[in-house]
């Protein structure tokens, strides 16, 4: 039988276990007509690129399937009447992964990265810099000019508009 490969993301409102029980009824109805799901793999709660049917966000599922073309149009006329299918995608392949896919191999980079930097360990040599804002030494201030009223300056001291447009403006007025 040829090779397949699904994907298919679900609306972001419905919970992790009702996008299992979806997945479960799409395994079901391609075991039914004669395939079979080699690999199904839940890649979680992920952003969309851009918004589908209002939804920012949706769970992806990845199938690799061994099915007939008819079980692979049965699913995909399930999919297409579900309301919370918002997209699928299937592909023929010539052999499936062995190996988990690279999104899957991706979290557990971030697993790991996210690991390491929990213990913090060592972190080098930091030199002689103050630990904290509130350990620094701010210094006098006195002599500073305060950064607000410079830029009130700058507008003519209105919070509304460009003093220099507002001069050029009654210049025009006058000439006329």
């Amino acid at each position: 039988m040829p090779l397949y490969e699904s994907v298919f993301i679900v609306r972001q409102d419905v919970t992790a276990a009702q996008v299992d029980s979806l997945a479960d009824n799409f395994a079901k109805i391609v075991g039914d007509v004669g395939g079979a799901i080699q690999r199904r793999e839940y890649w979680g709660l992920r952003s969309l690129a851009f918004r589908i049917k209002k939804n920012r966000k949706g769970h992806y599922v990845l199938f690799n399937l061994d099915a007939t073309p008819a079980a692979i149009q049965e699913m995909e006329r399930n999919m297409r009447i579900n309301e919370d299918v918002l997209r699928y995608m299937t592909v023929r392949v010539e052999k499936l992964r062995e190996e988990p896919s690279p999104i899957m191999q991706g979290k557990g980079d971030r697993e790991r990265e996210r690991a390491d930097r929990t213990g913090r360990g060592d972190r080098g040599d930091r030199g002689d810099r103050p630990r904290r804002f509130d350990d620094r030494d701010r210094g006098d201030r006195g002599d500073r000019p305060r950064r607000f009223d410079d830029r009130d300056r700058d507008r003519g001291g209105d919070r509304g508009g460009d003093s220099n447009n507002e001069q050029a403006a009654s210049t025009t007025a006058s000439e006329e």
